[in-house]
């Protein structure tokens, strides 16, 4: 899932989240983005800065938390998303999946291409992993045969 920051051509600033980015457009070609405050449909992609996080390893320093957000001036409406109650409940199952995986698996960080390998090939017993691997890594282990599944990825839990 991917989080765009929108605006309508009157000013109103909202997040929204979309499946892909083809997913945002295809809704905006229809018209079915529309801002919260003021209903226009005419929406278009803000400037955002990117959330980029990586694999946290033993020792590092925590990241710094992000700034509030300034306060809305009293007179401004409030950006606001409305998340429907089946959205809430797939997040919260997308949730409970990734826990279970993370708690019944070992955590082999970079090294999953070769640990998958080896399991795939007999080398080692198998066992539940995860981990991190490079596109071209995947593509390699899937025309190996190598059957394994990307971890669902979670939206911002603030959303």
């Amino acid at each position: 899932m991917i989080r765009y920051a929108l605006a309508c051509d009157n000013g109103h600033a909202f997040d929204s989240w979309f499946q892909n980015s083809a997913a945002y457009d295809k809704q905006a070609k229809a018209g079915l983005v529309a801002c919260p405050v003021c209903n226009s449909v005419k929406v278009e992609k803000t400037i955002m800065a990117p959330r980029v996080s990586g694999a946290k390893k033993r020792g590092d320093a925590p990241l710094p938390e992000r700034p509030p957000s300034p306060a809305p001036s009293p007179e401004a409406p409030s950006p606001v998303a409305i998340v429907s109650p089946q959205e809430r409940e797939f997040r919260k199952k997308l949730k409970e999946l990734r826990d279970h995986l993370t708690k019944n698996a070992d955590y082999v960080g970079q090294k999953f291409p070769q640990e998958a390998r080896k399991m795939h090939y007999g080398e080692i017993e198998h066992r539940s992993i995860y981990g991190e691997a490079t596109p071209d890594q995947a593509k390699e282990l899937h025309e190996e045969g190598i059957e394994f599944h990307p971890l669902p990825v979670l939206p911002d839990e603030r959303n």
